[in-house]
């Protein structure tokens, strides 16, 4: 398939000024100041296909937002290359904002003491767009997020929910081939994150758009993309599809058994009791020394079953467990290091 989005070896570095602390560190420091250089995106390289929708993954100070502002022109890396629909972003900002929308869940594009229809009509006239197609999308949108009567009311009074509704409208309004997503769902509630979710997965689905989607909260992720890539200090650490990130990384499955018999004991090793209530059993399976047939068979030769549901752990569980064993190899890494002889 065509990139969409293609970065290579992409490195992005700030400077800072030390300060020390004394009169004369001060003095010093007016005609030299120390810098201290900080590395926030080091040497990422991925690929993105047109009309997929990947999650960009990893907690804070991972690299996630400096990525995208990067990507999408507001930054200029420090070294390497990346190419969004052809264009270099921070070279061709003005020819690729034409092509591209974002959302930054921490900044607003609507103007705030004046009604969000009025930076729509706006908008229209920004991007160039044919009034009647600007009408057209505009109300296709307002029914997706089922936005009514918030349109008319200054931006200052909407709920949070209701602006960010809005801001993903804005985003959308000019028929954008990629969308970048920063944190779009922060603070609100389940069923506006529902609807944001909703409209991004039918846009893509439907029109073809790219989504890049930086967000904590992984139930944005397995909702809206089909593909992982996360990050870990500055690199990317797994880039892979949600399938095969789940098959890859899961090492336990959860159980939930119903009995007609209220108690039902298991001892098996291997074998964790997350809950006991009567006639339900709730249990974590670890794979690398029992198959859940053992675990089934093990309860069935003890109690009579009603229902059983297998589960994978949430989507959260796994990633900590990959952030966990990159911790753990790092640490290894840098005691070897330590102790190596010269």
């Amino acid at each position: 398939m065509t990139a969409a989005i293609e970065v290579v070896e992409l490195r992005k570095c700030f400077s800072s000024r030390q300060r020390a602390p004394g009169l004369q560190a001060a003095f010093r420091e007016l005609f030299r100041p120390p810098r201290l250089q900080h590395v926030a995106v080091d040497g990422i390289s991925f690929r993105i296909a047109r009309g997929e929708r990947v999650a960009f993954v990893g907690p804070n100070g991972a690299g996630k937002s400096t990525s995208i502002k990067m990507l999408s022109g507001i930054l200029h890396p420090t070294s390497g290359s990346a190419q969004v629909l052809g264009y270099t972003p921070w070279r061709e900002r003005r020819q690729l904002a034409y092509r591209i929308g974002t959302v930054f869940g921490q900044r607003t594009q609507l103007w705030y003491h004046l009604p969000a229809a009025d930076t729509f009509a706006l908008l229209a006239r920004v991007y160039e767009r044919d009034l009647s197609a600007h009408r057209r999308r505009l109300e296709a949108l307002i029914e997706a997020l089922e936005l009514g009567a918030e349109l008319h009311k200054p931006v200052r009074e909407l709920s949070l929910g209701q602006r960010m509704r809005c801001e993903i409208v804005a985003s959308l309004l000019h028929d954008p081939d990629i969308v970048f997503l920063d944190e779009p769902t922060i603070g609100l509630d389940v069923s506006a994150k529902a609807a944001i979710r909703d409209v991004l997965r039918e846009q893509s689905r439907r029109d073809g758009k790219t989504l890049l989607f930086t967000s904590h909260d992984t139930g944005d992720m397995e909702s809206v993309c089909e593909r992982a890539i996360i990050l870990h200090q500055g690199r990317v650490l797994v880039d892979q599809p949600l399938e095969v990130l789940r098959r890859e990384h899961i090492r336990v499955k959860l159980l939930t058994l119903h009995t007609v018999e209220a108690e039902c004991s298991v001892d098996l090793p291997g074998i964790i009791v997350l809950s006991r209530q009567p006639h339900r059993l709730e249990l974590e399976v670890d794979l690398s020394r029992l198959h859940v047939e053992q675990v089934v068979q093990h309860v069935m030769a003890r109690a009579r079953l009603q229902d059983l549901t297998v589960s994978d752990p949430p989507m959260e569980q796994i990633i900590r467990e990959i952030y966990g064993r990159a911790s753990r190899a790092a640490e290894a890494a840098s005691n070897a290091g330590v102790g190596a002889s010269p």
